[in-house]
Protein backbone atom coordinates (compact mmCIF):
# COMPACT_ATOMS: atom_id res chain seq x y z
CA UNK A 1 0.00 0.00 0.00
CA UNK A 2 1.82 3.12 -1.20
CA UNK A 3 1.52 7.04 -0.01
CA UNK A 4 1.83 9.79 -1.97
CA UNK A 5 0.66 13.23 -1.67
CA UNK A 6 -1.34 14.27 -4.89
CA UNK A 7 -3.04 16.00 -7.14
CA UNK A 8 -6.83 16.23 -6.96
CA UNK A 9 -7.32 17.09 -10.62
CA UNK A 10 -10.04 14.62 -11.62
CA UNK A 11 -10.45 13.87 -15.61
CA UNK A 12 -13.34 13.27 -17.19
CA UNK A 13 -15.20 9.94 -17.36
CA UNK A 14 -14.32 7.09 -20.52
CA UNK A 15 -16.55 4.97 -18.38
CA UNK A 16 -14.90 1.54 -19.75
CA UNK A 17 -15.81 -1.67 -17.91
CA UNK A 18 -14.92 -4.58 -19.95
CA UNK A 19 -15.38 -8.77 -19.43
CA UNK A 20 -16.76 -8.73 -15.60
CA UNK A 21 -19.32 -11.70 -16.25
CA UNK A 22 -17.24 -13.99 -18.40
CA UNK A 23 -14.88 -13.72 -15.30
CA UNK A 24 -16.68 -14.55 -12.52
CA UNK A 25 -18.63 -17.50 -14.55
CA UNK A 26 -15.16 -18.88 -15.02
CA UNK A 27 -14.31 -18.32 -11.02
CA UNK A 28 -18.02 -19.67 -9.51
CA UNK A 29 -17.81 -22.36 -12.11
CA UNK A 30 -14.63 -24.22 -12.37
CA UNK A 31 -12.71 -26.40 -9.37
CA UNK A 32 -9.31 -28.11 -9.11
CA UNK A 33 -9.14 -31.97 -9.24
CA UNK A 34 -6.76 -34.01 -6.72
CA UNK A 35 -4.10 -33.93 -9.43
CA UNK A 36 -3.84 -30.15 -9.39
CA UNK A 37 -5.46 -29.86 -13.44
CA UNK A 38 -7.87 -27.37 -14.11
CA UNK A 39 -10.40 -29.34 -15.99
CA UNK A 40 -12.79 -26.51 -17.14
CA UNK A 41 -13.20 -27.71 -20.60
CA UNK A 42 -11.76 -24.87 -21.94
CA UNK A 43 -8.69 -25.78 -23.75
CA UNK A 44 -5.27 -25.40 -23.06
CA UNK A 45 -5.10 -21.99 -22.02
CA UNK A 46 -7.34 -23.32 -18.84
CA UNK A 47 -5.28 -26.50 -18.26
CA UNK A 48 -1.69 -26.68 -16.44
CA UNK A 49 0.09 -28.73 -13.89
CA UNK A 50 -0.04 -26.49 -10.38
CA UNK A 51 3.67 -27.22 -9.77
CA UNK A 52 4.52 -25.84 -13.19
CA UNK A 53 3.57 -22.43 -11.72
CA UNK A 54 6.09 -21.97 -9.57
CA UNK A 55 8.39 -21.49 -12.44
CA UNK A 56 9.34 -18.51 -13.96
CA UNK A 57 11.34 -17.79 -17.08
CA UNK A 58 14.31 -16.44 -15.73
CA UNK A 59 14.27 -13.65 -18.12
CA UNK A 60 10.82 -12.85 -17.40
CA UNK A 61 12.45 -11.99 -13.60
CA UNK A 62 14.39 -8.56 -13.47
CA UNK A 63 14.73 -8.32 -9.92
CA UNK A 64 16.54 -9.82 -7.25
CA UNK A 65 16.47 -9.56 -3.59
CA UNK A 66 19.52 -6.62 -2.45
CA UNK A 67 19.66 -6.57 0.97
CA UNK A 68 18.86 -8.95 4.01
CA UNK A 69 15.88 -9.68 5.08
CA UNK A 70 14.51 -7.32 8.06
CA UNK A 71 13.05 -8.95 10.94
CA UNK A 72 9.70 -7.23 11.97
CA UNK A 73 9.43 -9.01 15.43
CA UNK A 74 6.17 -8.94 15.15
CA UNK A 75 3.81 -12.48 15.63
CA UNK A 76 1.33 -10.65 13.41
CA UNK A 77 1.92 -7.95 10.24
CA UNK A 78 -0.66 -6.68 7.86
CA UNK A 79 1.24 -3.55 6.19
CA UNK A 80 3.86 -1.85 5.23
CA UNK A 81 4.77 2.14 4.00
CA UNK A 82 7.72 4.16 2.86
CA UNK A 83 8.80 7.51 3.64
CA UNK A 84 10.91 9.95 1.46
CA UNK A 85 13.75 8.96 3.50
CA UNK A 86 13.59 5.24 2.85
CA UNK A 87 12.12 4.66 6.13
CA UNK A 88 10.28 1.49 6.01
CA UNK A 89 6.76 1.22 8.57
CA UNK A 90 5.45 -1.94 9.66
CA UNK A 91 2.06 -2.28 10.77
CA UNK A 92 1.43 -5.83 13.15
CA UNK A 93 0.22 -6.65 16.09
CA UNK A 94 -0.46 -3.73 18.01
CA UNK A 95 2.13 -1.47 17.02
CA UNK A 96 3.43 0.34 14.22
CA UNK A 97 7.41 0.15 14.11
CA UNK A 98 10.13 1.57 11.82
CA UNK A 99 13.29 0.32 10.28
CA UNK A 100 15.99 1.85 8.66
CA UNK A 101 16.58 0.04 5.57
CA UNK A 102 19.16 -2.43 6.87
CA UNK A 103 17.17 -3.25 9.82
CA UNK A 104 17.87 -0.99 12.48
CA UNK A 105 14.65 0.27 14.33
CA UNK A 106 13.92 3.38 14.44
CA UNK A 107 10.79 3.98 16.76
CA UNK A 108 7.91 2.50 17.46
CA UNK A 109 3.83 3.57 18.65
CA UNK A 110 2.27 1.15 20.51
CA UNK A 111 -1.45 1.13 19.81
CA UNK A 112 -4.33 -0.56 21.45
CA UNK A 113 -5.63 -2.74 18.88
CA UNK A 114 -4.76 -4.49 15.74
CA UNK A 115 -3.66 -1.98 12.74
CA UNK A 116 -4.56 -3.18 9.39
CA UNK A 117 -3.08 -0.31 7.10
CA UNK A 118 -1.56 2.91 7.30
CA UNK A 119 -0.07 5.74 5.01
CA UNK A 120 2.38 8.34 5.63
CA UNK A 121 1.89 11.48 4.91
CA UNK A 122 4.99 14.41 4.65
CA UNK A 123 3.59 17.77 6.76
CA UNK A 124 5.49 21.22 6.80
CA UNK A 125 6.48 20.48 10.56
CA UNK A 126 6.96 16.73 10.27
CA UNK A 127 5.06 13.31 9.45
CA UNK A 128 1.08 12.19 9.75
CA UNK A 129 0.79 8.45 10.44
CA UNK A 130 -2.69 7.60 9.19
CA UNK A 131 -3.49 4.07 10.60
CA UNK A 132 -6.65 1.96 9.64
CA UNK A 133 -7.91 0.21 12.13
CA UNK A 134 -10.53 -2.27 11.65
CA UNK A 135 -13.47 -0.17 12.27
CA UNK A 136 -12.31 3.52 12.36
CA UNK A 137 -8.66 5.80 11.23
CA UNK A 138 -6.34 7.45 13.95
CA UNK A 139 -3.76 9.91 13.05
CA UNK A 140 -0.62 10.39 14.86
CA UNK A 141 1.81 12.72 14.42
CA UNK A 142 5.45 13.13 16.59
CA UNK A 143 5.00 9.32 17.30
CA UNK A 144 1.37 10.55 19.36
CA UNK A 145 -2.29 10.01 18.93
CA UNK A 146 -3.47 13.29 17.04
CA UNK A 147 -6.62 12.71 16.17
CA UNK A 148 -9.51 9.64 16.00
CA UNK A 149 -12.39 9.51 12.94
CA UNK A 150 -15.05 8.26 12.96
CA UNK A 151 -16.38 4.65 13.78
CA UNK A 152 -17.74 3.29 10.42
CA UNK A 153 -19.33 0.38 12.05
CA UNK A 154 -19.47 -2.94 13.21
CA UNK A 155 -19.06 -4.63 9.09
CA UNK A 156 -15.91 -2.34 8.42
CA UNK A 157 -12.34 -3.84 7.78
CA UNK A 158 -10.62 -1.22 6.63
CA UNK A 159 -7.66 -2.57 4.07
CA UNK A 160 -5.87 0.15 2.42
CA UNK A 161 -5.23 3.92 2.80
CA UNK A 162 -3.75 6.49 0.15
CA UNK A 163 -3.82 10.29 1.11
CA UNK A 164 -3.54 12.95 -1.98
CA UNK A 165 -3.18 16.93 -1.01
CA UNK A 166 -6.85 17.46 0.49
CA UNK A 167 -8.46 13.95 0.40
CA UNK A 168 -7.98 10.59 2.47
CA UNK A 169 -9.18 7.56 0.82
CA UNK A 170 -9.96 4.24 2.98
CA UNK A 171 -10.81 1.06 1.18
CA UNK A 172 -13.54 -0.89 3.46
CA UNK A 173 -13.40 -4.68 2.68
CA UNK A 174 -16.03 -5.34 4.71
CA UNK A 175 -18.36 -3.26 3.36
CA UNK A 176 -17.18 -3.25 0.13
CA UNK A 177 -16.67 0.49 -0.60
CA UNK A 178 -14.30 3.33 -0.76
CA UNK A 179 -14.63 6.25 0.94
CA UNK A 180 -13.30 9.67 0.41
CA UNK A 181 -12.39 11.99 3.28
CA UNK A 182 -11.17 15.66 3.80
CA UNK A 183 -8.29 16.01 6.00
CA UNK A 184 -10.91 16.69 8.79
CA UNK A 185 -12.27 13.16 8.77
CA UNK A 186 -15.39 14.09 7.11
CA UNK A 187 -16.80 11.71 4.30
CA UNK A 188 -16.94 14.10 1.25
CA UNK A 189 -18.66 10.96 -1.01
CA UNK A 190 -17.86 6.85 -1.46
CA UNK A 191 -16.27 5.40 -4.93
CA UNK A 192 -17.33 1.97 -6.51
CA UNK A 193 -21.11 1.52 -5.43
CA UNK A 194 -23.15 -0.55 -7.88
CA UNK A 195 -24.76 2.24 -10.20
CA UNK A 196 -25.65 1.16 -13.96
CA UNK A 197 -26.04 4.73 -15.11
CA UNK A 198 -22.28 5.19 -14.54
CA UNK A 199 -21.35 1.82 -15.36
CA UNK A 200 -19.85 0.86 -12.12
CA UNK A 201 -20.63 -2.74 -11.49
CA UNK A 202 -19.65 -2.55 -7.77
CA UNK A 203 -16.59 -4.25 -6.18
CA UNK A 204 -16.48 -8.22 -5.88
CA UNK A 205 -14.51 -8.53 -2.37
CA UNK A 206 -14.72 -12.09 -1.58
CA UNK A 207 -11.56 -11.97 1.12
CA UNK A 208 -10.29 -9.28 3.21
CA UNK A 209 -7.84 -7.75 0.74
CA UNK A 210 -8.59 -4.32 -0.94
CA UNK A 211 -6.05 -2.04 -1.95
CA UNK A 212 -5.96 1.31 -3.47
CA UNK A 213 -3.34 3.97 -4.25
CA UNK A 214 -3.29 7.26 -5.76
CA UNK A 215 -1.47 7.47 -8.92
CA UNK A 216 0.08 11.15 -10.61
CA UNK A 217 -2.87 11.40 -13.02
CA UNK A 218 -5.03 12.22 -10.29
CA UNK A 219 -6.80 9.10 -10.64
CA UNK A 220 -7.61 6.74 -8.10
CA UNK A 221 -6.55 2.94 -8.63
CA UNK A 222 -8.56 0.62 -6.98
CA UNK A 223 -8.13 -3.60 -6.88
CA UNK A 224 -11.27 -4.85 -7.92
CA UNK A 225 -9.81 -8.78 -6.79
CA UNK A 226 -12.70 -10.71 -7.48
CA UNK A 227 -12.67 -9.71 -10.67
CA UNK A 228 -9.01 -9.63 -11.39
CA UNK A 229 -9.08 -5.93 -12.58
CA UNK A 230 -7.26 -2.55 -11.60
CA UNK A 231 -10.13 0.42 -11.76
CA UNK A 232 -9.57 4.10 -12.47
CA UNK A 233 -11.69 6.35 -10.66
CA UNK A 234 -11.84 10.69 -10.55
CA UNK A 235 -12.20 11.44 -6.97
CA UNK A 236 -15.90 12.07 -7.84
CA UNK A 237 -16.22 8.47 -8.07
CA UNK A 238 -16.73 8.30 -11.94
CA UNK A 239 -14.87 5.12 -13.70
CA UNK A 240 -12.67 5.81 -15.94
CA UNK A 241 -11.16 2.86 -17.13
CA UNK A 242 -9.55 -0.36 -16.18
CA UNK A 243 -7.18 -2.99 -16.99
CA UNK A 244 -6.18 -6.65 -15.83
CA UNK A 245 -7.48 -10.02 -16.92
CA UNK A 246 -7.96 -14.00 -15.71
CA UNK A 247 -5.45 -16.01 -16.67
CA UNK A 248 -3.07 -18.55 -15.60
CA UNK A 249 -0.19 -17.30 -17.84
CA UNK A 250 2.44 -14.57 -15.74
CA UNK A 251 0.74 -11.82 -17.22
CA UNK A 252 -2.43 -12.40 -15.92
CA UNK A 253 -3.90 -12.88 -12.65
CA UNK A 254 -5.23 -16.23 -11.61
CA UNK A 255 -7.55 -17.32 -8.61
CA UNK A 256 -10.20 -16.37 -6.50
CA UNK A 257 -9.06 -12.50 -5.46
CA UNK A 258 -6.52 -11.09 -7.51
CA UNK A 259 -4.32 -9.12 -7.29
CA UNK A 260 -4.84 -8.38 -3.35
CA UNK A 261 -1.91 -5.06 -3.05
CA UNK A 262 -0.45 -2.81 -5.09
CA UNK A 263 2.12 0.04 -5.33
CA UNK A 264 3.02 2.42 -8.01
CA UNK A 265 6.51 3.30 -8.75
CA UNK A 266 7.17 6.74 -9.98
CA UNK A 267 8.99 7.24 -13.75
CA UNK A 268 11.15 10.08 -14.13
CA UNK A 269 8.40 11.62 -16.74
CA UNK A 270 6.29 14.57 -14.07
CA UNK A 271 3.20 13.62 -15.94
CA UNK A 272 2.93 10.26 -14.59
CA UNK A 273 3.09 8.40 -18.19
CA UNK A 274 5.89 6.39 -17.53
CA UNK A 275 4.77 5.46 -13.88
CA UNK A 276 4.11 1.63 -13.49
CA UNK A 277 2.38 -0.69 -11.43
CA UNK A 278 3.82 -3.49 -8.57
CA UNK A 279 1.05 -6.25 -7.85
CA UNK A 280 0.76 -8.99 -5.49
CA UNK A 281 -0.85 -12.27 -5.94
CA UNK A 282 -1.79 -14.57 -3.09
CA UNK A 283 -2.11 -18.51 -3.79
CA UNK A 284 -0.02 -18.64 -6.90
CA UNK A 285 2.94 -16.00 -4.84
CA UNK A 286 4.03 -13.54 -7.09
CA UNK A 287 4.91 -9.92 -7.53
CA UNK A 288 4.43 -8.07 -10.99
CA UNK A 289 5.42 -5.20 -12.97
CA UNK A 290 2.57 -3.49 -15.69
CA UNK A 291 3.32 -0.10 -17.23
CA UNK A 292 1.04 2.80 -16.92
CA UNK A 293 -1.39 0.99 -19.28
CA UNK A 294 -1.66 -2.49 -17.73
CA UNK A 295 0.50 -4.02 -19.48
CA UNK A 296 3.21 -6.80 -18.31
CA UNK A 297 6.44 -5.74 -18.00
CA UNK A 298 8.44 -8.23 -15.70
CA UNK A 299 8.13 -10.73 -12.80
CA UNK A 300 9.53 -9.05 -9.50
CA UNK A 301 9.86 -12.53 -7.22
CA UNK A 302 7.43 -15.58 -7.69
CA UNK A 303 7.13 -18.67 -5.77
CA UNK A 304 10.47 -19.97 -6.36
CA UNK A 305 11.60 -16.59 -4.64
CA UNK A 306 9.12 -15.92 -2.00
CA UNK A 307 7.50 -19.24 -0.45
CA UNK A 308 9.71 -21.54 1.04
CA UNK A 309 10.02 -24.76 -1.64
CA UNK A 310 8.19 -23.18 -4.12
CA UNK A 311 4.71 -24.24 -2.93
CA UNK A 312 1.47 -22.62 -4.63
CA UNK A 313 -2.05 -22.64 -3.94
CA UNK A 314 -4.53 -21.82 -7.14
CA UNK A 315 -7.97 -21.24 -5.35
CA UNK A 316 -11.52 -20.66 -6.69
CA UNK A 317 -12.58 -19.54 -3.58
CA UNK A 318 -10.63 -17.70 -0.46
CA UNK A 319 -11.14 -20.13 2.20
CA UNK A 320 -8.58 -22.57 0.39
CA UNK A 321 -5.62 -19.44 -0.20
CA UNK A 322 -3.27 -19.79 2.68
CA UNK A 323 -0.28 -18.51 0.56
CA UNK A 324 1.02 -15.16 0.73
CA UNK A 325 -1.60 -11.95 0.99
CA UNK A 326 1.69 -9.89 0.48
CA UNK A 327 1.45 -6.21 1.04
CA UNK A 328 4.28 -3.70 -1.66
CA UNK A 329 5.15 -0.65 -1.26
CA UNK A 330 8.23 1.29 -3.77
CA UNK A 331 10.77 4.02 -2.65
CA UNK A 332 12.65 6.47 -3.54
CA UNK A 333 14.99 4.61 -5.67
CA UNK A 334 12.60 2.35 -7.23
CA UNK A 335 13.25 -0.70 -4.95
CA UNK A 336 9.91 -2.95 -4.22
CA UNK A 337 9.44 -3.17 -0.25
CA UNK A 338 7.97 -6.85 0.51
CA UNK A 339 6.60 -7.67 3.51
CA UNK A 340 6.47 -11.13 4.17
CA UNK A 341 3.61 -11.99 6.49
CA UNK A 342 3.86 -15.39 6.78
CA UNK A 343 7.45 -14.96 8.12
CA UNK A 344 7.08 -11.10 9.44
CA UNK A 345 10.18 -9.95 7.43
CA UNK A 346 10.50 -7.21 5.09
CA UNK A 347 12.58 -8.52 2.12
CA UNK A 348 13.68 -5.30 -0.22
CA UNK A 349 14.24 -6.26 -4.59
CA UNK A 350 15.88 -3.88 -6.76
CA UNK A 351 15.62 -3.52 -10.39
CA UNK A 352 18.22 -5.63 -12.76
CA UNK A 353 20.24 -3.89 -15.05
CA UNK A 354 20.64 -6.70 -17.35
CA UNK A 355 22.64 -4.25 -20.26
CA UNK A 356 25.82 -4.94 -18.04
CA UNK A 357 25.34 -8.86 -17.97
Amino acid sequence: MTNYSGSSDNKTLIGIVIGIVCIVGIISVFRFDATGKKGSGLGSDFEYNIEELSKIDPNLINYKESVSPITTGFSVTHAVAVDETGAIYVAGDKAIRNFDDKGKKLDEIELNSEPRCLAIENEKNGKAIYIGMKDHVEIYRDGKLSKTWQNLGDKSVLSSIAVSDEDVFIADAGNRIVIRFDKEGNIVNKIGEKDESRNISGFVIPSPYFDLAIARDGLLRVVNPGIQKIEAYTFAGDLEFSWGEYSNKVEGFCGCCNPVNIAILYGDDPSGDEDSFITSEKGLTRIKAYNNEGKFVSVVAGPEQLIEGGKVEVCDNPEECHLGGFDVAVDSSGRVIVLDTIKNIVRIFSAINKSDN
